[in-house]
């Protein structure tokens, strides 16, 4: 059965991630697994006996405090609770607890998160979710503040033809299982090598039902400002992406990933897949 991690902080914002997440599991058949990440402050003078039980108490107590919160959104929405469990987890930085849960359990198949955008400052040295983005092996879906739950039935997947066939199969799978149409989107800039497009077009052919779009870049913009453009124009229920991991922190200045751009831009779900080297 498919697990989907959705990480919470009790905010309103974050409500955003958990709607999307159960009207996910409401079109397929997913265990959604709640995750609240706890903070729990030391005193100098506690033992590590003191200080284990106070954090066990802490744990039961935000255990509770979340399947509260998690029902709540349940009730609001009008959805009737599926399979579903609550984990609390002491940690000191959200993202890389997640992710170390994530090693741990090795049965997760997508994290699904809000994002409500995030200051320059923020964005240089990355978010919970921009991190998240960037560094984790699980594929990522970044829900925007202003998303109102609503089923998915079309998908744009955005690819710079590299590792295409193989992203197109992963996405394809993806959306058979929600029975969403496919538009595959590339933006085209000037100085790309000619003959790509009967190529794009060529495999294109040979996928009924995946409508394909060439779009030529308005070179005054970035790669990931066309793509938004085309994501207002068509308004998909959801945007797919494939990110490099591997950057060192000196490229991720100067080349920022587009995925992670676009989180923080984007009025629509972002699925990010990493891609492989």
């Amino acid at each position: 059965m498919l697990k989907i991690l959705v990480p919470t902080d009790f905010s309103s914002n974050s409500k955003k991630g958990l709607k999307f997440a159960m009207q996910w599991s409401a079109q397929q058949n997913a265990e959604l697994i709640f995750m609240y990440v706890l903070y729990v402050p030391r005193l100098p003078q506690w033992t590590d006996k003191e200080y284990l039980q106070y954090t066990e108490t802490e744990e039961i107590y935000w255990t509770k405090r979340l399947q509260k919160f998690v029902r709540s959104v349940y009730r609001y929405i009008k959805s009737e609770p599926k399979q579903f469990q609550c984990v609390v987890k002491p940690g000191i930085s959200a993202d890389l607890s997640i992710m170390e849960y994530c090693r741990q359990r090795g049965d997760i198949n997508y994290i699904c998160i809000a994002t409500r955008g995030a200051g320059k400052l923020n964005k240089f040295f990355g978010t919970h979710t921009g991190n998240l983005i960037t560094k984790s092996t699980v594929p990522v879906i970044a829900v925007p503040q202003n998303y109102r739950k609503s089923a998915v039935k079309t998908i744009l997947y955005a690819t710079d033809f590299a590792g295409f066939e193989e992203e197109l199969q992963q996405v394809s799978e993806f959306a058979h299982s929600l029975k969403a149409k496919i538009i595959v989107v590339h933006v085209a800039f000037p100085n790309e090598a000619p003959g790509e497009e009967a190529i794009y077009h060529a495999f294109g052919k040979k996928k009924a039902g995946v409508e394909l779009k060439i779009v030529r870049a308005n070179i005054v913009n970035s790669l990931y400002k066309n793509l938004e453009i085309e994501i207002n124009k068509m308004k998909p229920s959801l945007v797919v992406m494939f990110t490099h991991r591997d950057r060192n922190f000196l490229q991720k200045i100067i080349y920022p990933s587009g995925a992670e751009n676009l989180s923080f831009e984007t009025n629509v779900p972002l699925l990010v897949f990493p891609k492989k080297s």
